[in-house]
């Protein structure tokens, strides 16, 4: 099996503001770890709650209102035809259609990377965004959930092992921008219920995977998730998240990697900040959980540095996030150089010559 390298090599969430691809992509592959980007300012196809939707029963795609469109009965009807084929991986692959982007990914040399990355809007969320004819969440129905959950385990699975032919260290991000929301008493879903649904969910899911999300939850739950990689927006959430020392100490003792989303990628928060601060701000947040009992010798191995957060309404587009990306490469150099921490291979070797 694969391994999630840390030593705060970069990395970075899958959603772009851009609508070239090719653009998108190069701006992916200037990052230690690459991504495929979704571009749904491309396409709507390329919105993430799309492309998990694609084969799912009952799900109809509205991309001239841009909506997905479910119902209860088309679900029952579609639901027969489905099962049949439901052992099929071609059932659950992100077809061109659904991603263009994707496919370009795919083209590209992945070999030579220290690992790669896909990612797949998770269920909890997803069933949150998606309503039923009744303008109610599809969550909240048991036989829809239930298969729902199993539906994107078999979809991370497949596409985490079509990137993992290319580079043996290939892992999944699972977004799930909802568990923000989870214990809002106006959802009807409880923390036992989500509780148990993340854990079968995860336990059906193969290889290396992780959890994303730009949000504030509740650390003590998500961190006794099953998963490998927690990403989490430290811009602003970190000071918050360091208190949860018990959880985290076990999640890093189980080889449990943190993602710290650092660089804001949003246009005001981007320029009303710099390197300097950004590394202050990094380094307070290590400085207190150094001064609880997790050294950094312990704790930068097992990190990663990403963007904050995505941006998609910056009003000059794609080029808060490029700057916020050569920013990013700058304070992983920064890190890395400071603590002694091990370069990227190709890094090396370009030092070398």
């Amino acid at each position: 099996m694969g391994r999630i390298p840390g030593n705060c090599l970069t990395t970075a969430m899958g959603i772009l503001p851009h609508t070239d691809a090719d653009r998108a992509l190069d701006l992916a592959f200037s990052l230690d770890i690459p991504f495929w980007p979704q571009l749904p300012k491309l396409s709507y196809y390329e919105d993430m709650y799309v492309q998990v939707s694609e084969n799912f029963p009952g799900v109809r795609i509205d991309e001239t209102h841009q909506r997905i469109d479910f119902s209860t009965d088309r679900f029952y009807e579609e639901l027969p035809a489905f099962i049949e084929r439901m052992d099929d991986p071609d059932l659950y692959r992100l077809s061109p259609r659904y991603s263009v982007v994707y496919h370009r990914f795919l083209e590209r040399d992945l070999s030579g990377y220290p690992a790669i990355r896909g990612q797949m809007e998770g269920p909890v969320s997803f069933g949150f965004s998606v309503k039923d004819q009744n303008d109610r969440p599809v969550l909240y129905d048991d036989e829809v959930r239930s298969l729902l959950l199993d539906f994107m385990a078999r979809k991370v699975n497949v596409m985490g092992a079509e990137l993992a032919e290319r580079n043996p260290n290939a892992f999944m991000f699972v977004d799930e921008p909802g568990l923000e929301f989870l214990f809002s008493a106006m959802t009807g879903y409880t923390d036992a219920q989500a509780r148990g649904d993340l854990d079968l969910f995860f336990s059906q899911v193969e290889g290396k995977r992780g959890v994303h999300l730009c949000g504030n939850p509740d650390w003590d739950f998500l961190l006794r998730t099953p998963m490998d990689v927690l990403s989490f927006n430290a811009f602003g959430s970190g000071d918050r998240f360091v208190n949860y020392v018990p959880s985290l100490r076990k999640f890093l003792g189980s080889g449990g990697v943190v993602g710290w989303g650092i660089v804001p990628a949003n246009y005001d928060e981007f320029h009303g900040s710099d390197l300097q601060a950004l590394l202050d701000h990094l380094e307070n947040l290590w400085d207190r959980l150094e001064a609880a009992g997790l050294p950094r010798e312990n704790l930068l191995p097992r990190s990663l540095l990403l963007p904050a957060t995505c941006a998609l309404v910056n009003p000059d587009k794609g080029d808060t996030v490029e700057a916020c990306y050569d920013l990013l490469r700058e304070l992983s150099l920064r890190v890395r150089t400071r603590y002694g921490l091990a370069a990227p291979a190709g890094e090396e070797a370009a030092g070398a010559a």
